[in-house]
């Protein structure tokens, strides 16, 4: 077949022979041993250090991302992904022993993980390098072949991985893919055995269903309206400082973004004081970039309609595609900005009259990505941490649970399925399989038939 024309002129091969070169490849065996795999994790590190500039100048172009923040948001998690695998790589591939029962033995039994094969990575926009070359460490960790498909609509980010990926890692191996959604549907159709998704719901469902077609397994990495919680307790300029800072990361278009603050109504003008206060500290005059016209349209629809008060910020300009960061106080509730993930530099702050109204304000939602608590009480820690079911949950701060190669990353429910980082991207991109040993001798005709009433007695004591 022909290239699809929504491509990248830059890709010489069709999708199904893309495919087929990463299925020969892994075929052969190259990328098992561990030496492939701990080459490849130091390759990619040093495309990120050596390339930081190329992908720096890329994120500006698309996000209007400023070099430090590059480094930042996408550069530095990456390689911290990278160093942590190689450290644990060979302890994870060693397999594990497990105990077996009378009605078994003698016999070893053990678990050892493989590789998949060749898997698919789809990235987003907000992120375009971060949360595509984050899986891959896990991808290729795993000993898989893969494809990275980048957002369509961060085309500087999407062209310097084209250029840059198979100068630094194997190109037979590991391959970028260019396009829209028609080469992501042609990328599911060609049944490989893992896909990885970052973005949204309703994108999210759309992969699912596409993948559901040649029972491709799944890890959904989506979002939703992540809360934060601010109880009486809490030390307020220290909560409104972080709050504020984790807002204004990439104009709030992060999937682990603060959603929406409830806040303790006892407590609530002299939090609102500290959060404009920081705020305004953090910022220039300069309003914050958004990634184009549509999301800025939908950002500016979500503000016009909100209802409440509006204590700071306000104006969206779509033409030119950026936004004040923008506080409103009590919203209406069944607006659309608390009632749609916003994804964008709009924090909606909304009034409760206790810890038990926050948790069922929470309950009434799809499960968060992330939830967020602001108190020095271990009883409100213990509530929120066990009636609360979310991705992940974050005491007095925000967003740093993704610079934990140990925990887990992902969702639940609406907000996701499966997870990722250190070693859970590594199981994530590996199957466990099961494998028992047991020796020709001794071989008792008592596990045979005929089945007489004392053998029936033995095997019930047995087994």
């Amino acid at each position: 077949m022909t290239v699809s024309a929504s491509r990248s002129a830059a890709t010489t091969r069709s999708i199904p022979d893309t495919v087929a070169q990463l299925r020969a490849t892994f075929r052969s065996g190259r990328t098992r041993p561990v030496e492939w795999r701990l080459a490849q994790i130091d390759a990619l590190t040093r495309l990120l250090t050596e390339r930081e500039a190329d992908f720096a100048a890329a994120l500006e172009k698309d996000l209007g991302r400023n070099a430090v923040d590059a480094w930042l948001a996408d550069i530095a998690p990456v390689t911290a992904e990278a160093k942590f695998a190689k450290k644990e790589l060979r302890a994870w591939m060693k397999p594990t022993r497990v105990g077996v029962p009378i009605s078994v033995q003698p016999g070893k039994a053990w678990y050892q993980y493989e590789p998949l094969g060749v898997v698919l990575i789809i990235g987003p926009w907000n992120y375009p390098i971060h949360l595509i070359l984050a899986p891959l460490v896990g991808a290729i960790a795993a000993g898989n072949c893969a494809v990275l498909k980048p957002s369509e609509h961060t085309p500087a980010c999407s062209a310097v991985l084209a250029e840059l990926v198979p100068q630094y890692l194997d190109p037979e191996a590991v391959a970028v893919v260019e396009g829209a959604a028609d080469a992501t549907q042609e990328l599911l159709d060609q049944a490989l055995d893992h896909c990885f998704f970052t973005g949204g719901p309703e994108i999210g469902k759309a992969v699912m269903a596409g993948a559901a077609k040649h029972l491709t397994p799944v890890t959904l990495e989506l979002g939703g309206k992540s809360p934060v919680i601010v109880a009486d307790d809490a030390k307020l300029k220290v909560a409104a400082r972080r709050i504020a800072f984790a807002k204004m990361l990439n104009s709030g278009q992060t999937c682990v973004a603060p959603d929406y603050v409830l806040v303790d109504r006892k407590i609530r003008e002299p939090f609102v004081d500290e959060l404009t206060k920081a705020i305004n500290e953090f910022s220039t005059e300069k309003p914050l970039p958004i990634v184009n016209s549509r999301q800025a349209s939908r950002i500016a629809a979500l503000v016009d309609k909100a209802g409440g008060k509006t204590v700071r910020g306000g104006k969206v300009d779509a033409e030119r595609n950026e936004a004040e960061l923008t506080v409103i106080v009590d919203p209406d509730t069944d607006s659309d900005l608390m009632r749609e993930e916003i994804f964008g530099p709009v924090l909606p702050v909304v009034a409760v009259d206790s810890m038990d109204d926050a948790i069922e304000h929470v309950l009434q939602g799809p499960k968060p990505l992330a939830l967020y608590l602001f108190s020095e009480s271990r009883e409100n820690e213990d509530r929120v941490v066990g009636e609360i079911s979310n991705g992940g949950t974050v005491i007095n701060s925000l967003m740093y649970h993704l610079l934990v190669p140990g925990l887990p990353f992902g969702g639940v429910g609406n907000s996701g399925t499966g997870a990722y980082h250190g070693k859970w991207g590594f199981e994530t991109f590996s199957h466990r399989k099961a494998v028992l040993r047991r020796p020709t001798w001794p071989d008792p005709s008592i596990a045979y038939p005929p089945y007489t009433k004392f053998k029936q007695w033995v095997m019930r004591k047995v087994f």
